[in-house]
């Protein structure tokens, strides 16, 4: 299952600062359906993400109905990425 996206980077602020790109709802809703099979616990979903010529392996989390896009800083420094940064995502759901 493969998707391509635009998405806008989010800054959560916990314990730690993340960073994340928000799935889009029509992309969601095709992952919600296949997330049992997809799925190792915790309704995470195992990705292979790719954002320029980065490629990265990662889990989307829900979140409210949809899923969030980790991304780690190997991924966003060299980018420069930072809230409020548009991206555009390839992205396959692992099986």
């Amino acid at each position: 299952m493969e998707f391509v996206f635009a998405a806008r980077v989010i800054e959560w602020r916990g314990p730690s600062p993340y960073w994340f790109a928000t799935v889009p709802d029509e992309e969601s809703a095709h992952i919600r359906e296949v997330a049992a099979m997809a799925t190792y616990g915790w309704g995470v979903i195992p990705v292979e993400a790719r954002i320029g010529e980065t490629v990265f392996t990662t889990s989307l989390f829900p979140k409210d109905g949809g899923y969030l896009l980790p991304l780690k800083n190997a991924v966003r420094k060299p980018r420069g990425l930072t809230a409020g940064d548009d991206v555009t995502v390839r992205m396959t759901v692992r099986l």
